[in-house]
């Protein structure tokens, strides 16, 4: 299993690559950002940064979306990181979240997604591609390596995901939604012709490691409100009845709007209406033996990578005992099982 850190680009940017580098020495393979280029600093910029002053560790954006960037500055951005520093990149992509939302905007169709995933890895991989029925391909790029990731919910994202995603990104930690989403990708990729094992998947929530629950609890919750965002749309299309699970339905009867301009942030006034259960079932919180129970379960249902959000106000400490302590054990714990 990788490791990887999501941070926010919040100023100043020098602390982001100070995160980044301390994630890199603890042995974390990734770290990825949020892209909302207006609730926070742009995460391109930074990338450079951090990719100069660190020598193997992967960026990616979590999750950039076709909206608000155009697909082929997007797939340039990585093309010209790869070129500087020796393909190092990857790209998390959804439908579209806060970076839309916040101007009023809305989330791109499905197809509209798929379109845009094939334009950037073509791209990204220094290959020729339609575009606007122009064949266009960046003559300055050579061996280029892009990954694109899809991030998903409901069922025609994860069908999706499946059909053509390199990875799936699930931002829940919770098991039993898990497992049914991994299915779901899978037997997609099945039905499409593909290998379902070619598909990575990437699980991702908020790590916090710690002895007082409560605290974890409200540090995080803020969690449990991003995510009911996304349900929120699913509910709205397929109603409480469909196939998507009760456990990722039934907690957002009580949510009533959401701020934007809190979006992220540990505290967010808007989420106390996520209960203490669904905290702990979204998160990982706890000791470290606690969350090296709770990460063994997730690599038992395929899970390939596990990243960690940091927006909390225990950063380093947890970095630091995941680099001592949780990372070493999964690695001895699933090289005894092999």
């Amino acid at each position: 299993m990788e490791f990887g850190a999501v941070l926010q680009t919040n100023p100043p940017a020098s602390r982001t690559v100070q995160l980044a580098k301390l994630a890199e020495v603890h042995g974390f393979s990734h770290v990825w950002t949020f892209d909302s280029h207006i609730l926070w600093q742009e995460p391109y910029v930074i990338y450079s940064q951090i990719l100069a002053q660190t020598q193997r560790i992967k960026v990616g954006p979590f999750v950039t979306n076709p909206a608000t960037r155009d697909w082929t500055v997007t797939a340039s951005v990585f093309a010209t990181l790869n070129e500087m520093f020796g393909n190092r990149t990857v790209c998390g992509i959804g439908r579209g979240d806060s970076a839309v939302r916040v101007t009023n905007g809305k989330p791109t169709t499905i197809a509209e997604l798929r379109e845009s995933i094939h334009v950037i890895r073509e791209l990204g991989n220094s290959r020729a591609v339609d575009y606007h029925g122009s064949t266009i391909r960046f003559p300055w790029s050579r061996g280029s390596e892009l990954e694109v990731w899809v991030a998903a919910y409901g069922p025609m994202a994860l069908k999706l995901a499946g059909e053509v995603g390199d990875g799936f990104i699930l931002q829940l930690a919770d098991i039993d939604i898990a497992s049914w989403m991994i299915k779901t990708v899978r037997d997609a990729a099945d039905a499409a012709g593909r290998d379902p094992d070619d598909v990575k998947f990437c699980v991702a929530a908020p790590m916090y490691i710690g002895d007082d629950w409560e605290h974890m609890r409200d540090q995080c919750r803020w969690f449990g409100g991003m995510v009911g965002n996304h349900v929120a749309d699913i509910v709205a299309k397929y109603g409480r009845a469909g196939e998507v699970p009760t456990a990722l339905t039934d907690y957002i009867e009580a949510r009533d709007g959401y701020d934007y301009n809190e979006h992220g942030r540990a505290g967010n006034v808007h989420t106390q209406f996520v209960p203490d259960e669904i905290v702990e079932r979204f998160c990982v919180l706890g000791s470290a033996q606690e969350h090296i129970e709770k990460l063994e379960q997730l690599k038992a249902l395929g899970v390939d990578q596990f990243a960690g959000y940091l927006q909390h106000d225990n950063k380093e400490e947890t970095l630091r005992v995941y680099g001592e302590t949780v990372i070493p054990a999964l690695s001895e714990h699933l090289t005894a099982k092999a």
